[in-house]
């Protein structure tokens, strides 16, 4: 387990506790609500890791949140409060809802929105990303992002309904005195729901939009669209991106198994680089990615593979993309989104990798553990 305050640490020890009870009985086993609800990448049979047998080293959860199954929670970001606690804002598809956690104990603390059109509520909220004191939610059933004040989680704007068709995740970064946000929209064949549309109809895959004042008010505006459409860089089934400025990169899980689930690099101005990453590494469906940065330019790619019994999580080399190992928790299943904070506190000094846990709870790890387990560099932030 990892390491932290004696109070916080027993209460998570009980949490962590009821988790392992529930999973022992039924390690793969979700909540009939939530399987009625299939998503386009879950077709297919349930592939376990347990009869994989991929190389990777097993890393004890330091807490699980509590179980809340009807939530069906997507997606987490972390955030500081002003009192320096940090937040787990996590997206729940079945609530409608934005549920927050304490970031180091893993207690729940509130609950934001709830189904609806009207600005501050939400339909089947899917991606998040939180930048400085913003969140950004995608939307899939109101086809739209809508952005949040922090702390107090003030609805500024909606913005995106006029283009998007189907919307999951995002990606988001500081621009020109404002923020773009990139965004996937998986539109699947209008004749069959369950299948990806032909390439020539994949060159609008993902969205462009700024989102700045203008007037004194908080505005988000279509850009354009990208996508490449030929056999090696088209995007099937689109969800997670992530970028990295730093390199001219973005990083696009294909989820698609049909066709071999990897990640392909996109460079920032949207064009496929020729490069697939992770082919002879992810054998259910790569998901949720994020990125440890380094001071010095180095770090680390951390990119979901969704087994059902226990997800696998692939690091692979910032710069050179080169596969460095991987770890599973002893727990942590079927993981959709993830989420890195690399920032430090008497909880987790080094930082924290966040992953959602079976659509019912979110799993933390401490970073220290993580590096010491595939004896990474230590990092300065």
């Amino acid at each position: 387990m990892g390491r932290g305050h004696p109070i916080r640490a027993a209460g998570a020890m009980l949490a962590l506790a009821g988790l392992l009870s529930a999973c022992a009985s039924n390690p793969t086993a979700a909540p009939s609500s939530v399987k009625a609800d299939r998503e386009p990448d879950e077709q297919g049979g349930e592939p376990l890791l347990s009869k994989a047998h991929v190389p990777h080293v097993v890393i004890s959860e330091t807490f699980l949140t509590p179980a809340a199954p009807a939530d069906n929670l997507d997606s987490p970001a972390a955030w500081r409060a002003p009192d320096g606690r940090r937040w787990i804002i996590t997206t729940a598809k079945g609530s409608h809802q934005l549920v927050v956690f304490d970031g180091d104990s893993g207690v729940r603390l509130r609950g934001v929105g709830g189904k609806g059109t009207a600005l501050g509520q939400l339909d089947r909220p899917n991606g998040i990303s939180v930048v400085d004191d913003l969140a950004f939610v995608v939307e899939r059933d109101n086809r739209r992002v809508q952005v949040f004040s922090l702390p107090a989680f003030e609805p500024l704007a909606v913005f995106g309904s006029e283009v998007l068709r189907e919307p999951y995740g995002l990606w988001v970064r500081p621009l020109d005195r404002g923020y773009e946000v990139i965004v996937s929209d998986n539109y699947m064949s209008p004749a069959n729901k369950d299948v990806p549309p032909p390439l020539a109809e994949l060159g609008q895959r993902f969205k462009r939009f700024r989102f700045a004042r203008e007037g004194g008010q908080w505005q988000g505006k279509a850009t354009g669209s990208f996508g490449d459409t030929g056999e090696q860089g088209a995007v099937r089934i689109a969800e997670s991106v992530y970028g990295d400025v730093a390199n001219d990169r973005l990083m696009i899980a294909e989820e698609d198994t049909a066709v071999g689930t990897q990640l392909r690099e996109y460079g920032l101005d949207g064009r496929y680089k020729g490069r697939n990453i992770g082919a002879r590494q992810f054998q259910a469906q790569a998901e949720g990615m994020t990125l440890m940065q380094c001071a010095d330019g180095s770090g680390y790619w951390i990119a979901t593979d969704q087994f059902k019994d226990r997800s696998l999580f692939h690091v692979f080399d910032r710069r050179s993309l080169a596969h460095v190992g991987a770890f599973s928790g002893r727990i942590t299943a079927n993981t959709d989104g993830v989420w890195l904070d690399p920032s430090g506190d008497a909880r987790f000094p080094q930082g924290v990798f966040y992953a959602l846990h079976d659509d019912q709870a979110v799993a933390a790890f401490d970073w220290r553990d993580i590096a010491k387990a595939l004896r990474l560099k230590e990092c300065a932030k």
